[in-house]
């Protein structure tokens, strides 16, 4: 009788041992992984467009950067359209992102989408174009007036020039202006005059080449055309040589555009401005990512939108010529040797000053 009582008891015991290990309150390693996992950060980006051959490039390496630092990026293609960007902002707060970086349309028109997205908490990056009179919590970009005055002594360094024409991007982009100055500061220490200037709306490339059909007596009294960037200038030196001036009219852009790289070993544009997008977008994800968690970007300069002097950070521009074009542009992997000369066969090397 006592054996089948000892054996009773065992089996009893053993049945409870499971129910009594779920007492310590301990978790399965599956429970305490998901316990750990966050959220990741997430940020709205909305471009401009992807016509201008840069954004895709800054678009490529924000994306990366933010991912390898643990956020997801939303990027939408406003297709140069304001309305449409409006609706991606207000479709960003929407979502409650944690972060919003707007590479803007028209510089004026953002304000009170901009406020909206501050109202709910949700902190606003000016990418490369400031927004105008909308306190944003951060503008990142290069100092653009610096970028006017290289594309200024880039012309003042061409021999015989003393009339210049200016054909710039839309006023809506506050960056022109800035290059605007930039330029036309050095025109009048150098004593060049600027014979007229035209803005091709919504940085239409082709608005560029009209002018250049449309103006013959302007064009032939010109040394040279300020281009507001290298897609711009792609046009015009395309118009200029169906007249056979291009290369006897000097030409400078902005962007470094590969088209510009191969026209200045060509000898048809005179110089580009190069700025090192992968370090403005790399260093505009860091920023977008301590925003998101509550962090304060710690800037040197302050930039005034027209009603609050905002946080600015300016990376510094590289006037890129002939003399410099395989240290600047090749040696740093912005564009390859072989592209870059492409149209060059037998020169293995852009020639030095």
């Amino acid at each position: 009788m006592k054996r089948w009582i000892y054996l009773a008891a065992a089996a009893a015991f053993l049945c409870l041992m499971p129910a009594l290990g779920g007492c310590g309150g301990s978790k399965e390693p599956a429970d305490e992984e998901r316990a750990e996992e966050k959220e990741p950060i997430r940020i709205g980006m909305s471009f401009d467009s992807f016509v201008i051959e840069r954004w895709q490039r800054d678009r490529d390496v924000f994306v990366s950067t933010a991912k390898e630092l643990g956020a997801e990026v939303n990027v939408q293609n406003a297709n140069g359209n304001i309305e449409e960007q409006i609706s991606q902002i207000e479709y960003f707060i929407d979502q409650k992102m944690d972060v919003i970086v707007i590479v803007c349309i028209d510089s004026g028109r953002l304000s009170d989408t901009v406020q909206k997205a501050k109202n709910a908490g949700i902190p606003v990056i000016a990418y490369d174009r400031l927004i105008t009179n909308a306190d944003v919590d951060l503008y990142i970009s290069f100092d653009n007036e610096r970028v006017g005055e290289m594309m200024g002594e880039g012309i003042a360094g061409s021999a015989g020039v003393r009339n210049v024409l200016m054909i710039g991007g839309p006023l809506a982009d506050n960056n022109v202006s800035l290059v605007e100055k930039g330029f036309r500061s050095v025109m009048s220490k150098r004593h060049i005059a600027i014979l007229d200037t035209m803005h091709a709306d919504g940085w239409k490339a082709e608005l560029g080449a009209d002018y250049i059909y449309d103006h013959a007596d302007m064009v032939e009294r010109a040394d040279a055309i300020m281009c507001g960037n290298d897609d711009i200038a792609t046009a015009v030196v395309r118009a200029l040589a169906e007249r056979r001036l291009a290369g006897k009219i000097s030409v400078v852009g902005q962007d470094a555009d590969l088209a510009a790289c191969q026209r200045i070993v060509q000898g048809t544009q005179v110089m580009t401005v190069y700025k090192p997008v992968e370090k403005l977008a790399q260093k505009a994800a860091e920023c977008a990512i301590l925003l998101a968690q509550g962090g304060d970007v710690e800037t040197q300069d302050t930039i005034d939108d027209g009603s609050y002097l905002v946080p600015y950070v300016a990376l510094e521009p590289v006037s890129v010529y002939r003399g410099n074009i395989d240290d600047v542009i090749i040696n740093s992997g912005f564009h390859l040797k072989e592209d870059v000369y492409l149209n060059m066969p037998g020169r293995e090397q852009a020639e030095t000053d």
